[in-house]
């Protein structure tokens, strides 16, 4: 599993990503919110809201964290 590694004793130097680069930390446009405060507290209230309506069955964290291995493991091969 790709870690930053970062020295805080070296502020100005960007941690080291491992072959990533920023934009695979950014979100997908569907899941950006609105830069105004008010507007995403109600755009953040809204998706929460909507996930706790949500019919379908959890997903167990290992199962999660298994599909996030595999996709990490698969960007690392590339």
């Amino acid at each position: 599993m790709p870690h930053l590694r970062y020295s805080p004793a070296m502020p100005d130097d960007p941690p080291d990503l491992d072959g990533f680069d920023a934009s695979d930390f950014d979100p997908p446009p569907h899941m950006r919110g609105p830069e105004d405060p008010v507007a995403y507290d109600a755009w953040f209230r809204a998706k929460v809201e909507a996930a706790m309506a949500d019919p379908r069955p959890d997903v167990p964290h290992e199962v999660v964290m298994r599909k996030i291995q595999a996709i990490l493991d698969r960007h690392r091969k590339s």
